[in-house]
């Protein structure tokens, strides 16, 4: 068999195999060796475990060539079955399509949330560095940053109409910034006795939802900044909480694996939601125009009448989403596909489609009607920590633990 190495680089092949040999005492068969391959005894420092390193990246570039071999042949099929073209797709079927429109940097830790703006062309990213940024998402340019936290800072929200952000931080408070001229902290509340993980305001506006790692959920006064409501009954960690359209319920997810739904006016749990086997990170209402898709997707036949909903999809750390028809208190399906924990989800405003962020680095479209992934992004170099999908323009949002903000255009 012919040798396809060159005489130089035989050389030092011969080299880092007796530096091996040696550094791992195997002395009679170094000697042979080098006598047999003609080497003197003085082995260069530069071959120091010059094997193992080769040996080691080629595993790792194996890896690397199997993931871009992976996303080719996805990109071919594309061109293959020849993705309709814009102007055959009305805005319903729009999904972000790579590569991203933005690459944004300007936080120097993890973003924790990303969300649009719901009337200006603004969205705001959170972080670890304990700022929030600003930043318009048609030009890819920034605008401002409010400090004030003084830890991490773990979800932003906007009240209807967008005039306020209310904030939420590991340093135990909540702040809301005026959102109309100063961008200033106009309030900040204190009462959880742990790190505040998700703000929500309820749809009027005049009060505000937070979940902690205390196991509480507070309500919160907007306008006097008294906390006027506590809500128990998760025995760990809450993650997020979020407010149905009409404000009547609301949801919230905890590291104790479950969901509660909670109504809004009272105290009361309404229902437990229990199927996840980890902690459930994230959770989203899904739109009206849902609804025919969740119950395709359900398989509800005529006999048996259509799941009225509401309808909610949770996403967990057992790498699944599931579908949840609220009123019945029951999952309908489970969306499997993602290789590390989902920490985010977002409908896309037609109701078809369902986009989720996970550690697996990809945020996935799911056809809902199908229960299937229809497209897999590449979003990010590390952990995709959110993922936001405009109400009204053909744009998705994506922050990373890589401190990096994308816009992608959806077409």
């Amino acid at each position: 068999m012919k040798m396809v190495l060159s005489q130089r680089q035989r050389e030092e092949l011969n080299q880092a195999i007796a530096d091996y040999l040696g550094s791992n005492g195997y002395c009679d068969a170094l000697e042979a060796f080098r006598k047999e391959a003609d080497i003197s005894t003085e082995i260069e420092k530069k071959y120091g475990g010059l094997l193992e390193k080769k040996w080691t990246s080629v595993i790792r570039l194996q890896k690397k060539v199997m993931e871009l071999e992976a996303r080719l042949s996805e990109a071919e099929k594309e061109v293959l079955e020849g993705a309709p073209t814009k102007s055959k797709r009305s805005p319903t079927e729009w999904i972000p399509r790579p590569p991203e429109k933005f690459d944004i940097t300007g936080h120097r830790a993890s973003i924790t949330r990303v969300l649009f703006h719901p009337i200006f062309s603004l969205m705001v990213s959170s972080s670890e560095d304990a700022t929030i940024k600003i930043w318009d998402f048609e030009t890819g340019e920034y605008e401002r940053t409010l400090k004030g936290h003084t830890d991490s800072v773990q979800d932003i929200a906007f009240d209807a109409q967008g005039k306020m952000l209310a904030s939420c931080s590991a340093d135990l408070s909540i702040k809301l910034w005026d959102f109309q001229q100063s961008y200033e902290c106009i309030k900040t509340m204190h009462g959880h006795d742990h790190n505040v993980s998700s703000v929500a305001f309820v749809p009027a506006g005049d009060f505000l939802l937070s979940a902690s790692r205390d196991k509480t959920i507070k309500m919160w006064e907007v306008a006097t900044g008294y906390c006027v409501k506590t809500y128990t009954g998760h025995r760990e960690w809450v993650r997020m909480v979020r407010v149905n359209i009409d404000g009547t319920i609301f949801a919230s997810c905890s590291n104790d694996h479950s969901i509660r739904v909670w109504n809004t006016n009272s105290k009361d749990c309404k229902v437990e939601l229990r199927e996840h086997d980890h902690t459930v990170e994230c959770i989203a209402w899904a739109p009206e125009s849902a609804s025919s898709a969740i119950n395709e997707a359900a398989g509800a036949d005529n006999k048996k009448g259509i799941h009225q909903g509401p309808f909610l999809a949770s996403g967990s750390r057992d790498k699944t989403i599931r579908i949840w028809d609220v009123g019945a208190g029951i999952c309908l399906f489970t969306l499997t596909g993602h290789d590390n924990w989902v920490r985010g989800i977002s409908f896309h405003p037609g109701g078809k489609y369902m986009i989720s962020a996970s550690d697996d680095k990809t945020i996935r479209v799911w056809d809902l009607r199908n229960k299937r992934c229809m497209k897999t992004l590449y979003a990010h170099q590390h952990f995709c920590t959110s993922v936001d999908f405009h109400r009204t323009h053909p744009y998705v949002i994506s922050g990373g633990v890589d401190l990096k903000v994308k816009v992608w255009e959806c077409r």
